[in-house]
């Protein structure tokens, strides 16, 4: 029934093929026209697990607490201090020029100058709070006695360490951010990281001083910036591609039509972006490229086809047919695998990831079209000469001769040693594994090098000042709006107490902090009443008092914060102090109080790392479920499933092991290469399993058909994986971290996978057919017969 279908399919594409092509040269000037709107969008709400409690208690409370978008503009003296009228002159003007860029906040920016900074003064009526620069105050008039006054209420107000650093060399201005202006229109990062530059940096940074910016808005921008290169760095790995796809082929025209073809979807794929209203995420910039590689290797696989098929003395249209015929079976197979593992990525509940997995699914689904249907559509459409063919495939047979050894694999003494070997290695790989990081290892921005002044500037503002990059807030709710209950305020300062002392927590602020500061400032400033109060009278007054500052609690009193400022946002930090406060969250009890996570920019990449942890299994499940279920399609044999499915799970957990060695955590960016690297190794699988049923259907032995199928697509396949591993190793070399880091996996996983396909496979093969010898003749798979 199938090889009807097939075989009605393959008269209609060949016999109307100039039609066909025709069509596809249209749809492709259309979608070029969409393609070439297309541009880079990236959103922070995009980063946010839809409905995790961290999530939701962020979003509850977003307009109480500190925002979480925000940005972070130090200005430093290069040489002396802040400290003088030309000091504070620059530091006026820079929080001026951060008020009025597009979607600040105006009433969310702190700085020295701004009158939400003030100084709590204890005089004979009491407490008073006074700006630490008088509103009346303008920077004609910084006299050295104006700055002096400034230094020491700056000073009393205890904002050394937080808008002062310690080294009383440099100030702060902090902005929140929002996302959408007064029309609803989303911000656009990348504009947004220029004006930073043009209007903020580089007016004011010179000689004397420096101008440090930090916060999400910057680090996005900067990763898209950096993400211009990699139009360069895959420029250049399709350079090399073409170059060894001529060096296998020796023509012109088998060189350009599999790169063509890859091109041809990667304008679809562009094209339907723009008609679907999404722009590309930054952090997914790389997707469509890594779907080109998975089209270039089928790409690879057609021509390897035709050309043994011209060698047979076929003509190029029969030997283009039969191609079509013989591969577009695993072909279709290996590309609904990878289409299968891209939409599971929709089980992970963040819109940029699901973004991506559409992203990665359309390029995928494209390539079922332009790669087994247009490629060899196209080639029938040239004319090559058996002489070129047999020239061509005796290239191959010199190169191949050594896989004659390779191929020995098959033999049965040598099969039991392999799989042995590959079981010691399977056990070494999950071992090792065991205890991968889900999340970013490295401090500051991970997409980002070291060395990048993005992380240049985190690493100098973290160690200048007491309130570190990355916050958590923690939300205490009460059940009801009663702002006289101390219970509350004492609970509360005694979790703040305890996580004061926690690894990795740089400073606290919270409610009971300031009720302590404000008790004291009513009493006199007697020490002594520096205590949460517990009349309740007097607590409800100084809440009162509290709920002017933004931060720390709601009007009505139903919700208090803390504020716990971590030294970064590395995985193991995240999740030791969220053990911590879960940890005593269960131990401490108490009636009508809820604790609950969390806000703060470092709850929600808590809250992704933990989508991705509780998604990466059964996202792997389910792609290993299609695969399987693919397979016994296909094949109808349990023998197929098993010798496909267990060399790939053997080179996911070895990719594993790599990640862990090169302190490469699993996030939003690496999850998609892992899933990628399945559709690789699914490829290779497909392709020599088919040529092996193939062998098996014309009465073959296992031994023959394994040695046969590996010298037929066994160079072709080693070919790809090596190209492509050097191709997509020239990203090392990018300025983005990121992209370097997906280049040596990729390289890594693209060389195992073809390790795996070329050993295992084949060994699992013969054992499995010795060990389960078959009742039935097998049936040639596709069109192959024919």
């Amino acid at each position: 029934m199938l090889n009807r279908i097939l075989s009605r399919l393959e008269t209609f594409l060949f016999g109307h093929r100039l039609l066909v092509l025709a069509a596809i040269a249209v749809f492709t000037v259309f979608m070029a026209a969409f393609a070439v709107q297309l541009r880079m969008e990236a959103g922070f709400e995009k980063q946010m697990p839809i409905g995790h409690e961290y999530i939701q208690t962020f979003q509850k409370y977003r307009n109480d607490l500190f925002g979480a978008n925000r940005i972070t503009v130090v200005v430093r003296a290069r040489n002396g201090n802040i400290w003088t009228p030309e000091g504070l002159t620059r530091l006026y003007k820079v929080t001026q020029a951060v008020t009025f860029l597009p979607n600040v906040d105006r009433q969310g920016v702190q700085s020295l100058w701004t009158p939400n900074a003030f100084v709590n003064e204890i005089t004979e009526d009491g407490f008073r709070a006074d700006p630490v620069i008088d509103g009346t105050i303008t920077p004609d008039q910084l006299t050295p006695q104006v700055v002096a006054r400034i230094r020491q209420s700056a000073t009393e107000g205890g904002y050394v360490g937080t808008l002062v650093s310690h080294g009383q060399d440099s100030a702060m201005i902090t902005a929140e951010l929002n996302e959408r202006d007064a029309n609803g229109k989303l911000l656009d990062y990348v504009s947004f990281n220029h004006l930073l530059e043009s209007q903020v940096r580089k007016p004011f940074e010179d000689a004397g001083y420096e101008i440090q910016i930090i916060g999400f808005a910057k680090q996005i921008g900067d990763i898209a910036d950096g993400a211009k290169a990699v139009l360069g760095f895959c420029g250049i790995a399709l350079l090399l591609t073409a170059l060894a796809v001529y060096w296998y082929s020796h023509s012109l025209r088998f060189t350009i039509l599999p790169v063509v073809c890859s091109l041809t979807s990667l304008v679809w794929q562009f094209g339907t972006l723009r008609l679907l209203g999404f722009g590309l995420d930054p952090l997914a910039v790389l997707v469509p490229f890594l779907v080109f590689a998975i089209g270039v290797s089928h790409g690879v696989q057609q021509v390897n086809f035709i050309v043994r098929e011209l060698s047979h003395g076929h003509t190029t249209v029969d030997a283009a047919r039969r191609s079509f015929g013989g591969l577009l079976i695993p072909g279709t197979l290996a590309l609904i695998t990878a289409l299968v593992s891209f939409i599971t990525l929709l089980l992970i509940p963040i819109p940029m990831v699901r973004e991506l997995a559409i992203t990665a699914s359309l390029g995928v689904g494209y390539k079922i079209i332009t790669n087994l249907v247009m490629l060899p559509l196209a080639a029938s459409c040239f004319h090559f000469t058996k002489e070129y063919a047999d020239r061509a495939l005796a290239k191959r047979e010199r190169r191949s001769v050594w896989l004659r050894k390779l191929a020995r694999v098959a033999e049965p003494r040598n099969a039991y040693v392999v799989v042995c070997l590959t079981a010691a290695v399977f056990a070494l790989a999950v071992w090792q594994s065991r205890d991968r990081v889900i999340g970013t290892l490295q401090p500051g921005a991970p997409e980002l090098r070291s060395d990048a002044r993005f992380n240049r500037d985190a690493v100098a503002i973290a160690g200048n000042y007491d309130v570190g990059l990355d916050w958590l807030t923690v939300v205490f709710e009460s059940a009801g709006t009663d702002c006289g209950n101390p219970a509350i305020g004492v609970a509360e300062d005694d979790f703040a107490s305890t996580m004061k002392n926690e690894p990795g927590v740089v400073s606290v602020q919270s409610y009971p902090d300031m009720l302590r500061t404000y008790n004291e400032g009513y009493n006199e400033g007697n020490p002594k009443m520096n205590v949460v109060p517990i009349d309740s009278g007097n607590y409800g007054g100084l809440s009162a008092e509290i709920g002017r500052v933004k931060g720390y609690m709601s009007k009505d009193c139903s919700m208090t914060a803390v504020h716990l400022f971590l030294t970064d946002h590395k995985a193991s930090t995240l999740n030791r102090i969220l053990a911590d406060v879960k940890a005593y969250r269960a131990s401490h009890l108490s009636p009508g109080l809820t604790i609950r996570l969390a806000a703060g920019n470092a709850g929600v990449i808590a809250a992704t790392n933990e989508e991705v942890a509780k998604s990466e299994l059964p996202m792997m499940l389910y792609v290993y479920a299609a695969i399987l279920v693919l397979v016994f399609i296909a094949y109808r044999d349990l023998r197929a499933m098993v010798a496909c499915c267990l060399p790939l799970t053997v080179a996911t957990f070895i990719g594993y092991g790599f990640m862990k060695k090169l302190e490469i955590g699993l996030t939003v960016a690496t999850l998609p290469v892992m899933v990628l690297a399945v559709g690789i190794g699914v490829d290779y699988a497909f392709y020599i399993y088919n040529r092996l049923q193939l062998h098996l259907a014309r009465g073959q032995t296992i031994t023959q058909s394994v040695e046969h199928a590996m010298l037929e697509v066994g160079v072709a396949t080693i070919f790809t994986a090596i190209t492509l591993a050097i191709g997509v190793a020239t990203w090392s070399f990018s300025a983005l971290k990121f992209q370097a880091d997906m280049g040596k996996l990729l390289a890594f996983m693209f060389l195992v996978n073809v390790v795996m396909a070329m050993t295992a496979l084949p060994a699992l093969a013969v054992l499995l057919e010795r060990w389960f010898p078959r009742s039935k003749p097998v049936r040639a798979p596709g069109l192959l017969s024919h």
